[in-house]
């Protein structure tokens, strides 16, 4: 899993900025998390197909998708960027408030933000992004598990605070709360449980 950067200072996003280019780090209130290696074959294929779905849906549309490499800065108040101790970068962030966006990435929480599980990055997505983004508003959290096919939803509510999450198949389709009119189609990514992934090979023949 992302592991904890032996600095023990409080950290900045101006510091973070100074960082080599080919390193990539998550903020999480002044500390320092290594991000894993290069994601696998799968992770990325799920994260291009996602992308594809939701940028035809949003044509025309004022929210906008983005996948990482993409900083997603989390200021605790009206602080300067340079004193921001939070920054992240989801694998999927959509953005429906033109602005948050500006040439460094995003200042503020995304409305919808996915992220594909792996066993690196497990611990990291579901407890500690899941309580940040939680206590940053985010709208709609989505944990996509590849391997399993399943889905786990967490969904801001009223009190904001995530309430029960929902959990589902990749199945059929999945509407996005957060967006209205905008829903996934799975059936249209069914091709990830391909013979060339031999994890997916028992999930691709129940679906068929």
């Amino acid at each position: 899993m992302p592991q904890a950067a032996t600095k023990t200072s409080h950290l900045t996003y101006g510091e973070y900025c100074q960082w080599p280019d080919d390193e990539r780090w998550e903020l999480i209130d002044g500390n320092a998390f290594a991000m894993a290696p290069a994601p696998t074959r799968l992770h990325q294929d799920f994260v291009v197909e996602l992308t594809r779905q939701i940028a035809n849906a949003l044509q025309d549309h004022p929210c906008r998708v983005y996948v990482a490499p993409f900083d997603v800065r989390l200021p605790k108040g009206d602080e300067a960027d340079a004193r921001i101790d939070t920054v992240v970068q989801p694998d999927v962030a959509v953005i429906c408030d033109p602005s948050k966006l500006d040439d460094k990435g995003c200042r503020g929480a995304p409305d919808w933000i996915v992220e594909i599980l792996s066993p690196s990055s497990a611990v990291h997505d579901q407890i500690r992004k899941r309580a940040l983004y939680e206590r940053h508003g985010v709208r709609e959290y989505w944990l996509l598990h590849p391997i399993d096919r399943v889905l786990t939803i967490y969904r801001l509510g009223e009190q904001g605070a995530f309430g029960k999450p929902d959990v589902v198949e990749l199945e059929g389709t999945t509407a996005v709360s957060a967006i209205a009119g905008l829903e996934i189609q799975w059936p249209e990514i069914r091709y990830l449980a391909g013979s060339d992934y031999p994890d997916f090979r028992d999930s691709s023949r129940r679906a068929a």
